[in-house]
């Protein structure tokens, strides 16, 4: 198991921009556009205002099972990215009937010559109110190469438990989504968090290594 984000900024890449670390994350009483932050350990917040560079994992990873926790303030943005390429989308959607891609728990779309295409609405929304902690469990499936690098599989997110609704299963992708950190696909790669579009709040960021066959 690798225990990615339970004592602070130690796992990720050294450039960690503004975000600090925290006991705990809630709404600003004055603003509920930002977050506050309570003194201590245990989780970590982009700023305060919620604008600073993209956090990268230093363990690189393939095939893995993901837990991760994250806090929104109203209206604000964020997600995780899967080898840094792929990702999926945080957002405060509490109370959208027909989500997208781009709504919390979707598969965010790629794009090509100022067009987004393949994005992938999650099957039902189980967004919570902003500023409540809310769960990720995913299984993700790393790309396969042969020999020569060429790939021979695309990534593939077994399984997106959101709030312990399952809201996707078996989806592909075949190449890296909007806004990814990379635009080749590689066997291996970081956990990346966005920290550029609105306050986030993330804790207990665990991965387990699963066996690539």
């Amino acid at each position: 198991m690798q225990w990615i984000g339970q004592r602070g900024l130690e796992a990720w890449h050294e450039d960690s921009g503004d975000w600090i670390v925290c006991k705990s994350a809630q709404p600003s009483p004055s603003n509920p556009h930002l977050l506050t932050t309570i003194p201590g350990q245990g989780t970590i917040v982009n700023g305060p205002i919620g604008r600073t560079v993209n956090l990268l994992s230093d363990y690189q990873h393939a095939d893995v099972e993901a837990h991760v926790e994250f806090l929104v303030s109203k209206d604000s943005n964020s997600g995780v990215y899967f080898q840094g390429r792929y990702e999926i989308q945080i957002l405060d959607s509490w109370g959208v009937k027909n989500p997208k891609s781009s709504d919390c728990g979707g598969i965010y779309k790629r794009w090509k010559n100022d067009h987004g295409f393949e994005g992938h609405p999650p099957r039902v929304n189980a967004c919570r109110r902003p500023g409540e902690w809310q769960t990720y469990d995913v299984i993700f499936r790393a790309p396969r190469f042969d020999t020569t690098g060429r790939k021979i599989a695309n990534a593939r997110f077994v399984k997106v438990i959101h709030n312990g609704v399952l809201i996707h299963e078996n989806v592909e992708l075949t190449g890296p989504t909007r806004a990814s950190t990379f635009d080749d696909e590689q066997p291996r790669g970081p956990l990346m968090l966005q920290g550029d579009h609105g306050p986030v709040a993330y804790r207990n960021i665990t991965i387990k290594p699963l066996a690539t066959n």
